[in-house]
């Protein structure tokens, strides 16, 4: 295959991520989002909030936003609160991880893993910042939605503060709204106080 064949085949197949539906309702409540539409959603948003998060490199944040759910193609969504799901989810994805990007020119493909591989370790500045919005918007959409996936799946509220927990390091702005959300929640009876 030529170079642009190949990076034709690795766009047809990441296609497919727009069947790949979460457990986040969107902000009208009326259904899931999907991980395109979620991918979209936080690469936005780092454009919007990089000024909470100083000294990343917004554009490597974007494309890692972009290409951090990929592997849910093969490997499927793992919703945040499922415990089982959390056993398998690391070789699943890594199973997908290497299929999906090996799809591109080897140079692509390394980078893109790289960049995958970056942001699950979850230490670079950048990373954290990925984190922050990949974890900050479904809490945004449970606020917008009426807290309706939380009291769906009967989440705790210390369940929302361990996924959430180094986002305190990374923006103390953004815990503080986290905070405030939560709370709203718990008051309203969407989140279980525990």
């Amino acid at each position: 295959m030529t170079r642009l064949e190949q990076q034709i085949q690795f766009i047809t197949e990441i296609d497919k991520v727009k069947n790949i539906y979460r457990q986040s309702y969107l902000a009208d409540g009326q259904r899931k989002e999907n991980d395109a539409e979620h991918s979209w959603h936080i690469t936005l948003m780092a454009v919007l909030l990089q000024e909470y998060v100083p000294g990343t490199d917004l554009t490597k944040v974007m494309i890692m936003v972009l290409i951090h759910d990929l592997v849910e193609i093969d490997a499927g969504d793992t919703y945040a609160y499922d415990s089982a799901g959390a056993e398998t989810k690391r070789a699943r994805e890594e199973k997908a991880a290497e299929r999906i990007f090996g799809l591109l020119p080897e140079d692509q493909g390394k980078y893109f893993r790289s960049l995958w591989e970056e942001f699950e370790e979850y230490q670079t500045p950048d990373a954290k910042f990925a984190h922050l919005l990949d974890n900050f918007q479904p809490l945004l959409l449970n606020d917008a939605s009426g807290g309706k996936s939380w009291a769906e799946h009967g989440v705790k509220k210390s369940q929302v503060y361990k996924r959430n927990e180094k986002i305190e390091e990374t923006s103390e702005d953004v815990w503080k709204c986290m905070q405030a959300i939560v709370q709203r929640h718990i008051n309203k009876g969407n989140l279980k106080d525990e």
